[in-house]
């Protein structure tokens, strides 16, 4: 089972564009308090769409909290990794991974951090930013988790069912 793990997310359309792609890939999200808004935010359904209500999620008081109740791989999104999230092997489908992304502000606690370092990881860029977009960010760590995974049980076509849908051969009709 693959997890996406927000500690203290600050800003409700990062966390409305996450929880999208959550639903999206049948992943599991854990929000790890404090929250910068409230779940009942308009911004954040409006980011999340009409897909909220299909979403498995958990809200926890901390990260003791988060750790206590959550057992399995822990890959750290930082800043300061020195290896690059497509170094690592995800590919055991039975294993437990848990992407732990920081708040947009601070990212996650050095404290944190220092416990695990040969699993803090960072997605390559230039040296003219900082960092990317916290939804962004999830989206890439997860689909080379789902890649390496061979994208599990997700659509690989248009499926012909569904609202919205147009069908697998829409582009051929």
């Amino acid at each position: 089972m693959i997890h996406i793990v927000l500690y203290e997310p600050e800003i409700p359309e990062n966390t409305g564009n996450i929880m999208r792609t959550c639903v999206a890939t049948g992943t599991k999200l854990h929000l790890i308090g404090p929250l910068g808004f409230s779940l009942s935010s308009n911004h954040l359904k409006r980011s999340g769409v009409n897909y909220i209500d299909k979403l498995w999620y958990k809200v926890y008081d901390d990260f003791e909290d988060f750790k206590n109740q959550n057992k399995g791989t822990y890959y750290y999104f930082t800043r300061y990794g020195k290896k690059p999230h497509s170094s690592f092997d995800f590919s055991n489908k039975e294993e437990e991974i848990y992407l732990i992304f920081g708040k947009e502000s601070t990212g996650i606690p050095k404290e944190i951090l220092k416990e695990d370092l040969d699993h803090c990881v960072r997605i390559p860029m230039s040296e003219d930013v900082r960092a990317l977009n916290l939804s962004n960010c999830c989206a890439v760590a997860l689909y080379e988790v789902l890649r390496q995974q061979d994208y599990l049980d997700l659509f690989r076509e248009e499926p012909d069912v569904g609202e919205g849908h147009k069908g697998k051969d829409y582009l051929e009709n």
